[in-house]
C-alpha cells in the first residue's frame, strides 16, 4: 500500500535502542518510510544516514503522555513496539513501560487503523514471579484483545554489538576476579543474533508472517549459563574463576545493590527470579512453525559474531595474541 505514490509509513517505537535501531534499519533496507518515536530524538540523529533524504524522521514521544503516542502514530501503517527495559529506574518501571505503555501504544494503533508488531520475551507470564516477565505477559494480553491480528514476536537472550548481557559479562571479567555462575549455570538460554531478530519484524511489517500469531525466536544454540560465561572468558582471552552462586543469595546481593543511586547492579533480584526458569524456545512452537528455522532464517551462531564485538575486553584488544589470558 503506497500513499500519494509514498512508500508505507511504519513507526517503531523505541527505535534508537538496541533491537531498535537494527529494525529501523531492515525496515529502510526494504524501503520503507521509518519514523522512529523515541524520548530523546535529539539522540538519535545517528539513525538518519541508515536511510535517503526524508526516508527516516524522528518524533519525540513518551509512553507516559498518551497524546505523544497519538501523534506519533498517525498517518502509520503499521506500528511495531520495540520498547523494553531490563532495569527499572524512578518512574520508568515495568508496568509502566511494559505493560501500561505497550497497551497505550497498541491502544493509539487500533485506533489508527494499523497493523501491530510487538517485541516481547520468551518467558512472558502474568502469572510469573518475575515482575519484568509479568508486564510482558500481561502487555501481550493486553495487545491482542485491542489488536487480535497483532503479531508478537519472544525472543530469547538478543545478543548483538549492543546488547547488555554479553557485553556486562565481559566488562565484568575484566574488573572482578571471579564471575558467579547464578543458581549454578544450569539455566539454558537460547541467545538470538539481533539480526535475526530484525529480519522477523521485517518480514512481519511485509505482511509475511500469520496474524494474531506469537512467534518464539531463539539462536542456533542452547547454552547454560555457564556455557555463556565460559564463551565470554574465552573470547576476552581472561583467566576467571566461576563460583556457584544460589538463587537465595544472588537475590540478596542484587536487591542490596539495586539501592545504590546512579548504579547499575550487575544483576538484580528481578533477573535471578528470570533465571530460575529456561529461556529456550517451547516443542509446541517447533512443531508449529512458530521459530526461525520454521520461518527459514537459519539463526547465526553466537561464536562468530562474539569476537567482534567484544575484542575491546581482551587485555590488550586487537592486539591480544590468541590462546593469552589475564
Amino acid at each position: 500500500m503506497t500513499v500519494n505514490n509514498l512508500p508505507p509509513l511504519v513507526t517503531v517505537f523505541g527505535g534508537s535502542g538496541f533491537v531498535g535501531r537494527h529494525v529501523v534499519r531492515t525496515l529502510v533496507k526494504r524501503g520503507y518510510r521509518v519514523r522512529v518515536a523515541v524520548r530523546r530524538p535529539d539522540l538519535a540523529g545517528f539513525l538518519l544516514p541508515a536511510g535517503y533524504v526524508g526516508q527516516i524522521s524522528l518524533v519525540q514521544a513518551n509512553l507516559r503522555y498518551r497524546q505523544s503516542i497519538d501523534r506519533a502514530v498517525e498517518g502509520a501503517a503499521h506500528v511495531v513496539n520495540c520498547v523494553g527495559i531490563l532495569f527499572e529506574s524512578g518512574r520508568n518501571t515495568f508496568d509502566a513501560i511494559q505493560d501500561t505503555g505497550a497497551r497505550s501504544i497498541a491502544e493509539a494503533a487500533a485506533k489508527a487503523g494499523a497493523k501491530f508488531t510487538h517485541i516481547s520475551a520468551i518467558g512472558a507470564d502474568a502469572n510469573s514471579g518475575s515482575s519484568y516477565a509479568r508486564s510482558k505477559g500481561r502487555a501481550e494480553a493486553s495487545i491482542l484483545s485491542l489488536i487480535p491480528d497483532a503479531v508478537i514476536l519472544r525472543p530469547s537472550i538478543v545478543f548483538g554489538p549492543e546488547d547488555n548481557f554479553f557485553n556486562r559479562f565481559a566488562a565484568m571479567a575484566r574488573q572482578l576476579p571471579a564471575l558467579p555462575l547464578i543458581g549454578g549455570g544450569k539455566t539454558k538460554l537460547q541467545p538470538v543474533y539481533v539480526e535475526d531478530v530484525a529480519e522477523v519484524v521485517g518480514r512481519s511489517v511485509d505482511g509475511t508472517l500469520t496474524p494474531g500469531t506469537t512467534y518464539e525466536l531463539g539462536g542456533a544454540e542452547v547454552m547454560t549459563f555457564r556455557d555463556c560465561l565460559e564463551t565470554v572468558l574465552r573470547v576476552t582471552c581472561r583467566d576467571r574463576a566461576l563460583i556457584s552462586l544460589p538463587f537465595g543469595i544472588a537475590s540478596t546481593i542484587g536487591s542490596i545493590a539495586s539501592m545504590i543511586p546512579f548504579v547499575k547492579p550487575p544483576v538484580t533480584a528481578d533477573q535471578v527470579e528470570l533465571l530460575k526458569s529456561d529461556n529456550v524456545v517451547s516443542e509446541n512452537a517447533i512443531k508449529e512453525g512458530r521459530t526461525l528455522c520454521g520461518l527459514g532464517i537459519r539463526p547465526v551462531v553466537p561464536g562468530s559474531i562474539l569476537a567482534s564485538y567484544l575484542v575491546h575486553f581482551r587485555p590488550q584488544g586487537q592486539f591480544t595474541g590468541s590462546g593469552k589470558a589475564a
